[in-house]
């Protein structure tokens, strides 16, 4: 057994863990492995297990990556790092799924952008859950508006909400700022949005983020070990 199979296997483990602990459906939870700065092979590797879903920070070595990759065309690409308003053409051709939308610029830009022989693109509104100043992110205030805007726009799908809290090993702390997240998708669901993805929770605190409501979780040293640096 490799080591990729090993660690996908244990991160499977572990949210089918968190999910009981929960109450929950083990099928409710889908996992995003998180291959930024990974070359094509780690993909390829995981891809072979049967992952299909992969999230990247950087859209030019995303773009690399599915040149090197082009064979394998039911992989599902997420990008999860902050998007620059320049790089809002690129994404809107590259991704299959947006989950940083923290201003109605950007969401309009990615619907200008949008190839019209491509299906929407689905995208998240991300939630500044903490107010930090330097975390992108819209604020938990002003969510369900944006939401509601970004909801009109055509060549999109407005699925959910995105967030990442501050890093702390405060569970209680994790969960609060979790359930931040939850109320934000729970709005914007009981005004009649579309929304059924929660993408929140990381390899240092899944299981807070599974207790607290979490339909995707975003899982990259879990899987691919140590993180190397990148530029986009």
């Amino acid at each position: 057994m490799s080591h990729y199979e090993k660690a996908w296997q244990a991160a499977h483990l572990r949210i089918a863990d968190a999910a009981q602990a929960a109450g929950r459906d083990r099928n409710s939870v889908k996992l995003l492995a998180v291959s930024k700065t990974f070359p094509p092979e780690a993909v390829r590797s995981v891809y072979a297990l049967g992952q299909r879903a992969f999230g990247e920070n950087y859209v030019q070595e995303a773009i690399e990556k599915q040149r090197a990759l082009a064979g394998l065309r039911d992989i599902e690409w997420h990008l999860i790092g902050p998007l620059q308003s320049n790089k809002a053409r690129l994404a809107a051709e590259a991704f299959d799924w947006v989950e940083t939308i923290d201003r109605l610029k950007i969401a309009e830009r990615l619907s200008a952008a949008r190839p019209s022989d491509r299906a929407p693109l689905n995208v998240l509104i991300q939630v500044n859950a903490s107010v930090e100043p330097t975390k992108s992110g819209a604020p938990p205030a002003d969510t369900l508006a944006l939401a509601r805007d970004v909801h009109r726009l055509p060549r999109l799908t407005l699925r959910g909400i995105m967030g990442i809290p501050e890093a702390t090993d405060d569970v209680g702390r994790q969960r609060q700022q979790f359930g931040i997240l939850r109320d934000c998708f729970d709005a914007c669901w009981a005004a009649g949005l579309p929304v059924d993805t929660l993408s929140m929770g990381m390899s240092a605190d899944v299981e807070a983020a599974i207790a607290e409501g979490a339909t995707e979780v975003r899982l990259g040293t879990a899987i691919f070990g140590p993180r190397e640096k990148s530029k986009d």
